[in-house]
């Protein structure tokens, strides 16, 4: 067991990529925010960051003790990552997403006690090859556990889905065991045919992956209340939803919350029910259903937060992850955690989302290095174009 704190040089993941070097002793280091790495000038400025960082570091006679990733082997940042490593003769310590957002938190206020930590996104792969989003975890230094996650939804035409919002209001409708209720509800939003053949996947579970994520309930919402059918930037659906609600919250800040939301035996935090009644509502006073939404959400997710968090004997929560830019959210859970006595920790340097994630996946390294040694230590594969 290692009890020397490590330096290690951490590569973030794939949207809004940014570097970050951790050190003992000293601040953070990051690199610029390079963006998505899907653009192939983003993939070589993180190139070229992580080399000035590393002849930095040569030139003063030390190197990384580690290198820090993702665990999505697809990633440009992850090659580069296992690249470098190999490079330098050093271990590659693959970091969970989730993990990483709530070791992010954990970083930035520097906690030595275990946390309940909630992450909440669009996606980041979990451990058993599926797409997380809406994780509650434990985290202990270097020990975490999945304690539960939000109800599944299925992404009809994968990531086409995260695009066209109304895919995934068919799939929730799916999920109620309304399946037959998809080509008539939205035909009109999409075409014919188009809802059709949705219907048909989600029946059959052709190129229908399973997502925990909240970014894809928040997606959902906006399609059922007709806000937002189809979206070219990232997260557009979620920004409109949380106008549509401030704006309602803003005439009156007495709005209830939406009934439905429910706690399963195997940690799941049902949404279901609670979704259907956005559909179904007999009015379409769509900012109070929009408020109603946002309060149920943070409601559901306090109550759930409180019972792990009693349940471990823990006095603290972390929230991170890209949901958490969404203000009513934020706030609400905050004052429900916070009047429980429970103390809340936010992930804040570099923002709630991927921007930050680096400093995460380098505290969560530093920590198995000098804890127990179960890091994920990964093999030399051959880089390749992030085109």
């Amino acid at each position: 067991m290692n009890t020397v704190p490590p330096t290690i040089l951490a590569f973030g993941a794939w949207l809004k990529n940014a570097a970050c070097l951790w050190q003992p002793g000293q601040p953070a280091h990051w690199s610029a925010i390079h963006g998505d790495l899907s653009d192939p000038q983003a993939c070589e400025a993180l190139r070229h960051s992580v080399a000035h960082m590393v002849g930095d570091l040569m030139a003063k006679g030390r190197r990384p003790d580690a290198i820090a990733h993702d665990l999505h082997p697809d990633f440009f940042s992850t090659r580069l990552a296992l690249e470098t490593a190999d490079q330098l003769g050093v271990p590659a310590i693959g970091v969970q997403h989730h993990h990483a957002h709530i070791g992010a938190a954990m970083a930035t206020h520097r906690l030595n006690e275990p946390v309940i930590g909630l992450a909440l996104d669009g996606v980041g792969l979990g451990t058993d090859g599926t797409a997380w989003g809406g994780e509650m975890l434990y985290v202990d230094g270097h020990r975490w556990e999945r304690l539960g996650h939000l109800s599944h939804l299925a992404l009809p035409g994968g990531d086409k889905a995260a695009r066209e919002p109304w895919r995934v209001a068919a799939s929730a409708l799916h999920a109620l065991g309304r399946g037959d209720e998809i080509a008539e509800r939205l035909a009109t939003v999409s075409s014919p045919a188009a809802a059709r053949t949705v219907s048909q996947m989600l029946d059959k579970g052709l190129n229908c992956p399973p997502t925990s994520s909240a970014g894809r309930w928040f997606d959902a919402a906006a399609s059922a209340l007709r806000i937002c059918q189809h979206q070219q930037d990232e997260a557009e659906a979620a920004i409109a939803l949380e106008k549509a609600a401030a704006m309602a919250l803003e005439e009156d800040p007495d709005i209830l919350a939406i009934d439905g939301v429910t706690t399963a035996q195997d940690g799941v935090l049902d949404l279901r029910h609670m979704w259907a009644q956005l559909l179904d509502a007999p009015t379409r006073d769509i900012g109070r259903l929009a408020a109603g939404f946002h309060l149920a959400l943070a409601e559901g997710l306090a109550d759930w937060a409180i019972q792990a968090a009693r349940m471990r004997q823990v006095k603290a929560v972390a929230l991170a992850g890209g949901c958490f830019f969404n203000r009513i959210l934020r706030e609400r859970l905050h004052a429900q955690l916070s009047s429980c006595g429970l103390r809340v920790y936010l992930q804040t340097e570099q923002g709630f989302g991927d921007a930050g994630l680096a400093i995460g996946q380098a505290w969560v390294a530093a920590q198995q290095m000098t804890g127990q040694p179960d890091a994920v230590v990964t093999t030399r594969k051959e880089p390749h174009s992030c085109v």
